[in-house]
This record gives structure tokens, C-alpha cells and sequence, in this order.
């Protein structure tokens, strides 16, 4: 390329008025990124030079410190920021401002000359954030000298519109300043607190000083990117309070970096408290996404799935392709990946805090369980290492004492083929159920569950470690018959016609009435017929507003119980009567279920029976 003349005007490229035209009308949602476009130019300045004075003994003005300094004048309505990096010379300073040279650029307007949107696939190379200055700018000028020796400085200056003008200029320090005479409606950002809380919120971790009029903004390091060793309790500690806006210190932590199959440096954070828990709204997605340190994302809804909300704090890739504006993701695949390495590693973490450190992991059951639920519900690239993450109380385990489904797995018996839980919404509930009778006298372990998701994951994962997962309010659970502690039963033929009469009154409130196999203390059951738990049935009863959202039961009934026999004996002799008592049977089994029964019905119907029992 020839050299400019000095003090010469010239026409930008038809491209680059395309890009301007773009860049400060369509491309940007929020004109404020100017900033952080011209502060991560300057970052990238200063590493350039940093590798120089590695590998290059001669680079001018040597001991000048790496840094960023912006001056504001609110009274002149500038803003000016200068940093100590490469520089340029008057070659790249035409390359890089005044022409697209770069093959990216040239495929983002083919995009366009396609008819596509502005926002398309171009990686952000230097010199295309650059044009964003002419969002807020009527007039930006740069001031350079390259690190090279025998370089002279140069003074590029656009109003970008259809040319801009360049000359030499002697006696410049190494380094770019870039300074903008802001629109009148852009004149906030002449104002100290406005620029401060920008580099706050997207350049406060950027690796070299920033200074706002003198004073230095950006005070929180980038520890994410340093060794575990290298970074204190405290800092951790300092570090969470700014990125979650906390005053209290984390209940977990994991901090990691990989290479393969990206290369990624995270450090996440598990709050102490779970404010969506506790009625607080559902809470935002709270980890932010970084490219070598330069905010891309705050509070990502891409880079982690939506039951890991809770987490706090931040990812930083440097292989992220991004888009002109740097506020969207090109590569979708390239961020399922990411999000699936992150999600993975996290989860083993939990895994090991489990094994390692069960009574923190218990603090944290106690607190998140609600979103490993939702993940191990919905989230199916990640289903069976959530289930393995899932605690419960059971029939063997004391009261507060958790399991896992691989704790009760390893103390099954041997003939033992399936896994077995029940839902009610407290252990004394369960424990007072009729279910559990004929699992107490096998000895058989039966897991607890107290919500509705519980009882929809394990339906839905249907096995854990070649184990079938099994509702005890089932018809169809195989055991065998249980020892009947109420002396003689009902002859065959009684229990045949009791159970035909029973289920001509109850009529399409069940499906089958039968003798029990599993019953020894109380005189009747419900069994589901179906998969649908009664859980389950109860959240549509709430949900429907229905009562009898909850379809036909098989009803199995206890024929060495005395009320069993003495109804078999009243429908004979006393139908009416004994009707009353047959709908009282139901109804009490629905109870012994957790089902939401009319209590109208119920008051009327026990009426009818004090009143025949006082008599």
C-alpha cells in the first residue's frame, strides 16, 4: 500500500459509509456499547504491545505503564480515551478505519446485499467496533503512533459521513487516544458517573488499569482466569459480593478451567439462601458471560439451562464467535456445547460435595432441591446424573436423614426386584398410610416422596441401575401375600358376592373390587390402576378444581377385618344402611390416599352413622 500525503482528505469506501450507515442506525440495541467496543480495542492494543515487548527488544517509549485513561469534559461535551498499547501507523490507521481489508467485514454485507438482517455471523475484528463511536460522536479523532521506532504519529479525524482526513503530526507518545465530540443527545456520557457505571457493568474486569478522570474504576480482578491457588478465601468472598450484589459469603463454590473440547475458565457460586424458595419471584439467570474478560452477556439466558438460575457468577471462552456488536451468540452449536461442558461440570461437583461433604450438600438439598428436581424433569441430555443427585427420607432412614436411590439400591434384598416409594405430603402421613403395612411386614424399604415432581421423575425415568421404580398405590405391585393378623376371613363365596355388591354401589367411582393381598391392620385400599400416582391426581384435582379428576380406583378390601366381615353381613340384611357404610369405606380410602374428597358429602353420610350408632 502507498503512503497518504500529509494533511490529505479522503473518501471512505463504499463499504465502509455501507457499515457506518449500519453500525450507528441498525446494528446496536443499546447506543452505551460504544464503550465497551472502544475499551476492549484499547485492552487488545495493550496486549498486542505486552506480546511485542516479549518478543521484540525495540518498542518506543518502553517504560510507559499499560494502560487506559478517559478524560471527560462536560462542558466541552467530549470524551477522550487513550491507551499506551501498539499504536498505528499511517498505513493501518487507513487499513484499518477507512477501508474493510478484512474478510469478515465483506461477508457481513454480502449478508446484507442478501436481504438478511443486520444482525448475522461476522466475528468482530479490530477496527468494526470502532465505527460505533459514531452512535453518540458528530466528530471522532485519533491520535496514534505505533511502537514502532521509527514510526510518526498521524491524526485521523471523520464527522462519518462520506470522508475523513489524515496527517502527521511529530512528537506523539506511543499509543491511540481516541476522542469524541459527542451529539447534544448524547451529552451523558460527558458525565463521570454515567461512563463509571458502564465500565462497571461491562469492562470491570478488564486486565489493565482503567481511569476516569484520574481515577482508577475498574478495582475487582479478573480471578477467574488465575490458578485456585492463587486467589484467598477473601477474595473469593469479595469477588461473589460484587458479581451477585450479596452481603453475605457463598455456600458453595467451584472454580475451573479446560482446554478441551474448549477452552473455558468458570468460577460459580451457590448462594446461602434461595430467595425463589422463599416467595421472592422466580429468580433471573445470574451468570455472566465473558471473551477474554469483556462482558458479552449479562446474565446469560444461553450459557447454562434454565434450572441452574440459582448460580451465580461468570464463563469466560476466548473461542466465543461473536457477532459485530458482541451482544449476541453466532454459533448456537458452539454454545449447546459450552452449556453441556459447563452444566456436566457442575453437576459432577455436586456429585463429589455429596460424597465428600455430606452435610454441606445436605445445606444445599435443603435449599435448591426444587431446581435439580426441575432439571432432573425437564432436562433430559443431563436426566440420569441428576437422578443420582436426589435425596430422600425412606422407611429405613431416621427422620431428616436423606438417601439416595443408590443408598437404597445397595441395601436391597436379594430377591428384591423392584424399587419402591410413595408420596404423601409428610412422613407421619405416609407412615399412618394402609400402603406401607404389607412392605413392614416383608421388611422392605420404601423411599418417601412429598411433591408431585418427585413422583413425575421417577415415573418418567421408569428404572435407576436396572431396577424398575415402583408406586406403592399401584394395582398392579407384586408381593407376596401378607400374614392377615385379624383371624379367620371371609369364606371364597362371601368375599365374591361382597365384592360384586361393592362395586354395583360404588359404580364408576372403581374399576374392580377385589380381596387385598398386602392389607393386615386397616379394613380397605385404593389402588391406582394405571401409571398416574395419587400425587399426581391430586395436583389436577387443585389444578382442575375438580374432585373427580382422579378417575376409577381399584378398590381391594381386608377380609379378616371385623368392619369388612360385619358389612358383608349388613348388606344382607341391612342394604340400606350398609350402602352408607360402603360409601363411607371408599371415601376414607380416598383419604388414607391424600385425595381431596367433598367434605359435604362426608359430614351428611357420618351423621347418618353417629345417629345409628347412638341408637
Amino acid at each position: 500500500m502507498t503512503t497518504a500525503a500529509p494533511n490529505e482528505t479522503r473518501e471512505f469506501q463504499a463499504e465502509v459509509k455501507q457499515l457506518l450507515e449500519i453500525v450507528i442506525h441498525s446494528l446496536y440495541t443499546d447506543r452505551e456499547i460504544f464503550l465497551r467496543e472502544l475499551i476492549s480495542n484499547a485492552a487488545d492494543a495493550l496486549e498486542k504491545l505486552r506480546y511485542q515487548k516479549i518478543t521484540n527488544k525495540e518498542v518506543l517509549d518502553a517504560d510507559l505503564p499499560l494502560e487506559i485513561n478517559i478524560e471527560l469534559n462536560d462542558q466541552d461535551h467530549t470524551l477522550s480515551i487513550t491507551d499506551t498499547g501498539i499504536g498505528m501507523t499511517r498505513d493501518e490507521l487507513v487499513e484499518n478505519l477507512g477501508t474493510i481489508a478484512h474478510s469478515g467485514s465483506k461477508a457481513f454485507l454480502q449478508h446484507l446485499a442478501e436481504g438478511n438482517k443486520p444482525d448475522v455471523n461476522l466475528i468482530g475484528q479490530f477496527g468494526v467496533g470502532f465505527y460505533s463511536a459514531f452512535m453518540v460522536a458528530d466528530k471522532v479523532t485519533v491520535t496514534t503512533r505505533s511502537y514502532r521506532p521509527e514510526a510518526v504519529g498521524c491524526v485521523w479525524s471523520s464527522e462519518g459521513t462520506g470522508t475523513y482526513s489524515i496527517h502527521e503530526e511529530e512528537g506523539l507518545p506511543r499509543g491511540t487516544k481516541i476522542t469524541l465530540d459527542l451529539k447534544e443527545d448524547a451529552r451523558e456520557f460527558a458525565k463521570p458517573e454515567t461512563i463509571k457505571r458502564i465500565i462497571k457493568q461491562y469492562s470491570s474486569f478488564v486486565p489493565f488499569p482503567i481511569s476516569v478522570n484520574g481515577e482508577k474504576v475498574n478495582t475487582i480482578q479478573a480471578i477467574w482466569t488465575k490458578n485456585k491457588n492463587e486467589v484467598s478465601e477473601e477474595e473469593y468472598n469479595e469477588f461473589y459480593k460484587f458479581i451477585a450484589n450479596a452481603y453475605d459469603e457463598p455456600l458453595m463454590r467451584l472454580h475451573f478451567s479446560v482446554d478441551a473440547p474448549l477452552a473455558i475458565n468458570a468460577l460459580l457460586f451457590v448462594p446461602k439462601d434461595n430467595f425463589e424458595r422463599l416467595g421472592f419471584g422466580r429468580m433471573e439467570p445470574g451468570v455472566n458471560l465473558y471473551c477474554r474478560k469483556v462482558l458479552i452477556q449479562s446474565q446469560s439466558k444461553d450459557i447454562l439451562p434454565e434450572w441452574l438460575r440459582f448460580l451465580k457468577g461468570v464463563v469466560d471462552s476466548e473461542e466465543l464467535p461473536l457477532n459485530i456488536s458482541r451482544e449476541t451468540m453466532q454459533d448456537s452449536a458452539l454454545m449447546s456445547k459450552l452449556r453441556r461442558v459447563i452444566t456436566g461440570r457442575f453437576i459432577k461437583f455436586l456429585s463429589e460435595q455429596a460424597k465428600d461433604n455430606p452435610e454441606k450438600y445436605k445445606e444445599f438439598w435443603q435449599n435448591f432441591s426444587m431446581f435439580i428436581k426441575e432439571g432432573a424433569a425437564t432436562d433430559f441430555t443431563h436426566q440420569k446424573d441428576l437422578v443420582k443427585l436426589l435425596r430422600f427420607e425412606s422407611s429405613k432412614s431416621e427422620k431428616g436423614q436423606l438417601i439416595s436411590l443408590q443408598d437404597y439400591v445397595k441395601r436391597m434384598k436379594e430377591e428384591q426386584r423392584d424399587i419402591y416409594y410413595i408420596n404423601g405430603p409428610a412422613r407421619e402421613v405416609i407412615e399412618a398410610s394402609p400402603y406401607l403395612e404389607a412392605f413392614r411386614d416383608q421388611d422392605m424399604e420404601v423411599i418417601y416422596t412429598h411433591e408431585p415432581v418427585d413422583d413425575y421423575i421417577l415415573s418418567q425415568l421408569g428404572e435407576f441401575e436396572g431396577k424398575k421404580l415402583v408406586s406403592i398405590d399401584r394395582a398392579d405391585v407384586e408381593l407376596p401375600d401378607v400374614n392377615n393378623q385379624n383371624g379367620a376371613v371371609l369364606p371364597e363365596d362371601k368375599v365374591k358376592s361382597l365384592s360384586q355388591w361393592l362395586k354395583q354401589v360404588l359404580g364408576e367411582k372403581v374399576s374392580e373390587v377385589r380381596e387385598s393381598k398386602r392389607l393386615s391392620e386397616s379394613p380397605a385400599i385404593v389402588l391406582n390402576p394405571d401409571y398416574v400416582s395419587s400425587s399426581i391426581q391430586r395436583m389436577m384435582q387443585v389444578m382442575n378444581k375438580d374432585l373427580n379428576a382422579i378417575g376409577p380406583k381399584v378398590l381391594e378390601i381386608n377380609t379378616g377385618h371385623p368392619l369388612i366381615k360385619r358389612l358383608s353381613e349388613l348388606s344382607e340384611k341391612d342394604e340400606p344402611f350398609a350402602k352408607i357404610a360402603a360409601e363411607q369405606l371408599f371415601d376414607n380410602a380416598l383419604i388414607s390416599a391424600g385425595l381431596i374428597v367433598d367434605p359435604r358429602s362426608i359430614v351428611q353420610r357420618m351423621n347418618q352413622i353417629l345417629e345409628r350408632a347412638l341408637n
